[in-house]
């Protein structure tokens, strides 16, 4: 459940047909490193299903960091073992370039690729080789945009990780299918990992990236599972009468935090999941829900309307003491940690609109991060750098992406139908 919960417990948007996403940059930095991704040369016969300096550049370009140079700009088409002359890239206000080749075997798919300084007139690190089965052009693509990414800016890259979201197709009042969809980062190869004629909310990641969290109505009533991905297994972990809600892993991985009224109020629990004990965390007679693991995983962060309106709080999961977090404004939920532990995100209502903020813990400083109305559900990022969301637009639900700065936005809304509930995957081994 996310802001919703104040208002309808269970708003659901009525969407129609594919969810496969498109990208729309609406505001990058204001001095991006610009790069020319020279299209890799093709070293054998047949053709190649993904255009892999395509994919590189859009990947860069997403993260608001870089600026792409245009091919039709671009004074030659150099590949990973020609001479790279340093003053044509110049000439193109090129940075940095890239250059590759790509070639198919019995084997497999052997892609070459190198990243050079055009200022420096050097590589920026020695031309590597990879060699990976058919089926994976688009792995190595993501693999490529975050070394360069990591190179270039230090920190490590996302391209890798990969996105839940929740679509649906409405038909008529009675007749409409919810999808939990799988996809990469940049919204590619979306495949639907479970279905149901019943709202399906709250998708969240276990820590390993191996299992995912969420609400739905596999039973006759709503209920919490756990499903593997790799084989499909699905735990039902809780199916009380009312409400079950808003699921987290620990960060362990070997618990789950989750909001249920099994004794006539809203509130927070945690489930064993090996054993299925539960483990009552507060006890109010005010809403408690949404609730998330801090990264050490000693307090959980919760929305409650004790003081009267929905705010952040806290709970030290060793003394169950509880204390405050948000006092900015009359609305505050669906908190989240960031990867270090020292920031938030959450929900935040100003003049009526609901926006995502980010808040230090430390200094308490809030910054509003979105321009959008009814935005919801933050999940960040795993390198902390950015997060995703859920907002709306005339009446069609689609994803946004921000960074933490709240300097750079792009938009994700689908080809047809409308998105929520987004959550971003962990680091991949």
């Amino acid at each position: 459940m996310h802001l919703f919960i104040w208002l309808a417990m269970a708003l659901v948007m009525a969407m129609p047909a594919r969810a496969e996403l498109v990208i729309e940059i609406t505001r990058g930095i204001e001095n991006p490193i610009k790069i020319a991704v020279v299209p890799f040369r093709v070293k054998s016969a047949g053709a190649f299903d993904v255009d892999l300096a395509r994919l590189i550049e859009a990947n860069l370009e997403r993260s608001g960091q870089f600026r792409r140079v245009r091919r039709d700009t671009m004074l030659s088409l150099p590949g990973p073992d020609d001479q790279i002359f340093y003053r044509d890239w110049r000439a193109v206000d090129s940075e940095y370039t890239v250059v590759g080749s790509v070639e198919r075997d019995d084997q497999g798919l052997l892609v070459r690729y190198g990243l050079h300084d055009v200022y420096g007139e050097k590589l920026v690190f020695p031309i590597e080789r990879l060699t990976e089965s058919s089926d994976s052009l688009r792995d190595i693509g993501h693999y490529i945009s975050d070394r360069i990414y990591e190179a270039l800016t230090g920190i490590k890259g996302i391209f890798s990780t990969r996105l839940l979201y929740v679509s649906a197709e409405r038909r008529s009042e009675k007749d409409q299918t919810f999808k939990l969809i799988l996809s990469d980062a940049d919204g590619g190869r979306p495949q639907t990992i479970f279905q149901s004629s019943e709202p399906i909310l709250s998708p969240a990641w276990s820590p390993d990236g191996s299992r995912v969290a969420y609400m739905s109505y596999r039973g006759k009533r709503a209920g919490i599972y756990v499903q593997t991905l790799a084989s499909g297994e699905v735990q039902k972990v809780t199916e009380f009468p009312g409400l079950n809600s808003a699921p987290s892993f620990s960060p362990d991985g070997r618990k789950l935090v989750m909001t249920l009224s099994r004794d006539g109020n809203p509130e927070v629990y945690v489930a064993n999941l090996r054993t299925g004990e539960l483990d009552r965390i507060t006890n109010h007679f005010s809403i408690d829900t949404e609730a998330s693991w801090a990264p050490d995983g000693r307090s959980i962060l919760f929305t409650s309307s004790r003081g009267g309106k929905p705010q952040l709080y806290m709970i030290n999961l060793a003394d169950k003491t509880v204390k405050r977090v948000t006092f900015d404004g009359d609305y505050n939920s669906n908190g989240a940690f960031t990867p270090d532990g020292e920031s938030i995100v959450f929900v935040h209502r100003t003049n009526e609109r609901f926006h995502i903020a980010h808040m230090n813990l430390k200094t308490r400083e809030i910054r509003i991060l979105t321009e959008t109305d009814l935005d919801e559900s933050p999940s960040v990022a795993p390198n902390g750098t950015m997060l995703i969301y859920a907002t709306s637009d005339e009446e069609k639900g689609l994803l946004g992406l921000v960074s933490m700065d709240g300097r750079v936005r792009v938009r994700l809304p689908s080809v047809s139908e409308s998105v929520r509930e987004p959550a971003w995957s962990p680091f991949f081994n």
